[in-house]
C-alpha cells in the first residue's frame, strides 16, 4: 500500500469513490457535484491537494485538502472503498495529510461531518481535531458539526 499524488488520470476514482461514499451515507449536493466533477478546478488549481491510496495498481482511497486561506485547509472528500474498509486505511491518509499540513506549515485544518458518522468523528478526535461553532453558511447541508486541528 502506497499514497500517492494527484494525477489526472485519478479523476474518474476520485469521484466514484466519492459519489458512492456519498449516495451510501447521504446525498449529493451542488458542491459536491462542482468539486467532484473538476477537482483540479476546485481543489488542485486554488492550492489543494488530492492523496490516493494504492494497492497494487488499484486506488482504494483519497482525500483531499482544499485551500480555504493560505494556510488553512479543509480536509475533504475522504473514501475508502467498501471492500477496503476496516483496514485503517483512513487512518493512513490522516497521518499523511497531516504530516504533509505540518511540514507546508499551514496553521490549520477543518472538517465539516455529520454527527452520525460515528466512527468518523472518532478517527478525527484521535488526531487532534476539536470541536468549534459551525457557521450560519456552511458548505454544506448535511454538515451538523465542523471541526480543527491547530497545526501551529
Amino acid at each position: 500500500m502506497q499514497i500517492v499524488s494527484w494525477e489526472p488520470k485519478y479523476s474518474e476514482e476520485f469521484k466514484h469513490m466519492n459519489i458512492h461514499w456519498l449516495k451510501e451515507f447521504f446525498w449529493i449536493e451542488p458542491h459536491d457535484e462542482n468539486v467532484l466533477g473538476n477537482p483540479e478546478k476546485y481543489i488542485i488549481e486554488p492550492g489543494g491537494k488530492i492523496f490516493f491510496v494504492k494497492q497494487r495498481e488499484e486506488i482504494i482511497g483519497c482525500v483531499a485538502l482544499m485551500k480555504i486561506k493560505n494556510d488553512i485547509f479543509e480536509l475533504t472528500k475522504m473514501a475508502v472503498k467498501p471492500e477496503h474498509r476496516g483496514k485503517k486505511i483512513g487512518h493512513e491518509l490522516m497521518k499523511h495529510t497531516i504530516l504533509f499540513a505540518q511540514q507546508k506549515e499551514w496553521k490549520k485544518l477543518i472538517i465539516y461531518s455529520n454527527r452520525k458518522l460515528e466512527n468518523a468523528i472518532h478517527l478525527y478526535k484521535k488526531y487532534g481535531f476539536e470541536e468549534i461553532p459551525i457557521e450560519d453558511n456552511n458548505p454544506y447541508s448535511r454538515g451538523d458539526i465542523k471541526m480543527q486541528l491547530n497545526l501551529s
